[in-house]
């Protein structure tokens, strides 16, 4: 007896992964490009500049004399999450004069991190006024340098004066464990502000 040959069963399409574009923003020298290094899945890319001459009186370094480089553009990194989560993250360049750069880095993002140094905590003000007149999702991350003093997330939101929903987290940039939960932090808070959103009919379910 012939056995009868069945149809071959099609093969499940490949899974394109999503690809989402985070900033990650901050005063001088509190990390930017080490958080973008430590993380990143692939060599990362960066434009950085030896300091000279020319930035004294124009960048501010006191708290960090000994930054010898300085983005001037960006720094590019990509990791992922997760299967089908890919982080592409675009380090901004810290000092005021490099600020031209932010609008065309935050076309298309998701949202950012923003790293704090409580050393010099003031300088990230000017990164969160940015991202809440625009109304993209941030998280604050505080780089806990060594030998600085160390505070409670809660002490730096008011310090801050940050909005109750915007997470606050401890981090050491140098490591890459710790860089990634920064990140899923982020996805976290943006995943829940989502939420939120369709629960108030802000936004359409998909």
């Amino acid at each position: 007896m012939a056995s009868k040959r069945s149809d071959p069963v099609p093969s499940a399409a490949p899974v394109m992964p999503l690809a989402v574009k985070i900033l990650v923003a901050g005063g001088f020298g509190v990390g930017k490009t080490t958080l973008v290094g430590a993380v990143s899945e692939i060599r990362p890319l960066r434009t950085e500049e030896m300091l000279t001459d020319r930035g004294v009186g124009v960048d501010d370094t006191s708290g960090v004399e000994q930054k010898t480089t300085t983005t001037v553009a960006m720094d590019f990194g990509r990791i992922t999450i997760r299967d089908g989560l890919v982080l592409y993250l675009f380090g901004t360049p810290g000092q005021d004069r490099f600020w031209f750069v932010w609008d065309e880095l935050a076309m298309g993002a998701l949202g950012a991190v923003v790293l704090a140094d409580t050393r010099r905590l003031a300088d990230c003000f000017p990164s969160v006024d940015y991202f809440e007149r625009r109304g993209l999702p941030f998280i604050v991350a505080v780089n806990c340098f060594d030998g600085a003093a160390q505070y409670r997330a809660e002490e730096v939101r008011q310090a801050l004066d940050l909005d109750p929903g915007v997470p606050v987290v401890l981090c050491d940039v140098r490591d890459r464990e710790s860089g990634k939960q920064v990140l899923i932090a982020f996805v976290e808070h943006v995943l829940n502000s989502l939420g939120r959103q369709r629960d108030r009919g802000l936004t359409p379910a998909r």
